[in-house]
């Protein structure tokens, strides 16, 4: 398991799924926000591949993420895109309702900073988010990462386009505050 100051990013568990489904994944809001595409119901019991890990893709490393001293899981956490050829990666991360605001976000982008940078030996990792997201936007910026541009009216979300905030972090720019 990977530490920070309040939460542990570890292998996905089956018995996260069902919890991630419905607290995360079911909801219609949440789930349009932070998806690439349209929201859509996942059938109980299907291989649902936003919450299954697959062991044989380089390219996405998913955790879940849990409280240090409760154990209990408060949301999940990706590397993707990962390219190894550039040593670049994207990160991601979805809190339950229940664990927002307390801090854990910008606490689960320094535990992916380090397995991106410690860890996996990468040059830079990048970030894109809905401008309205202040609370990813807060994580990112307070990990060191620089917002890049703005990519003006590229997200549609139920019924509206929004715009995304791209924000990139070097390693040589990235200055550890938690021991990872």
């Amino acid at each position: 398991m990977l530490k920070g100051g309040k939460v542990g990013l570890r292998a996905r568990h089956e018995d996260d799924i069902p919890v991630l489904r419905t607290e995360l994944y079911d909801d219609v809001v949440n789930g349009s926000r932070s998806e690439g595409g349209p929201w859509r119901p996942i059938t109980p019991g299907s291989k649902d591949p936003r919450l299954l890990a697959d062991d044989k893709n380089d390219a996405i490393v998913p955790f879940s993420v849990v409280d240090l001293e409760s154990g209990t899981l408060v949301g999940t956490a990706t590397l993707w895109g990962i390219d190894t050829h550039n040593r670049a990666a994207h990160i991601g991360l979805g809190l339950l309702p229940s664990a927002r605001g307390k801090g854990y976000g910008t606490d689960v982008v320094a535990v992916l900073c380090h397995y991106g940078f410690v860890v996996r030996g990468l040059h830079r990792l990048q970030i894109e988010t809905l401008s309205d997201n202040t609370a990813m936007l807060r994580s990112a910026e307070r990990n060191g990462f620089v917002r890049e541009g703005v990519l003006r009216s590229s997200a549609w979300v139920l019924g509206e386009f929004l715009d995304e905030v791209l924000l990139g972090l070097l390693a040589q720019d990235w200055k550890p505050g938690l021991d990872a």
